[in-house]
């Protein structure tokens, strides 16, 4: 398993952004949690095989209706945790 450390700019927040997000996570069997951080970004940890979220960053990357993506920085890190589902964090 891969866990990969995602930020989101762009029109992301008040826009169902981590909504969408969490929504496409589970569609592809991902865990971990998304955010919205202070300068208006999104953050997320994701976790799942490579093949999963290489088709998870590219729903999220193109965003819902409503959002407007500009930009995803992409890091992989070491697991903090062993998540079992995918967290709305407040």
């Amino acid at each position: 398993m891969l866990q990969l450390k995602i930020v989101v700019s762009g029109k992301v927040q008040g826009v169902g952004y981590r909504y969408f997000t969490q929504m496409k996570a589970l569609q592809f069997g991902i865990t971990g949690w998304v955010r919205n951080r202070e300068d208006g970004t999104v953050e997320m940890l994701t976790t799942g095989t490579k093949e999963t979220l290489d088709l998870f960053i590219e729903e999220i990357r193109r965003g819902n209706p409503f959002s407007t993506v500009d930009q995803i920085d992409i890091n992989e890190t070491e697991a903090e945790e062993n998540y079992k589902s995918f967290a709305i964090k407040y």
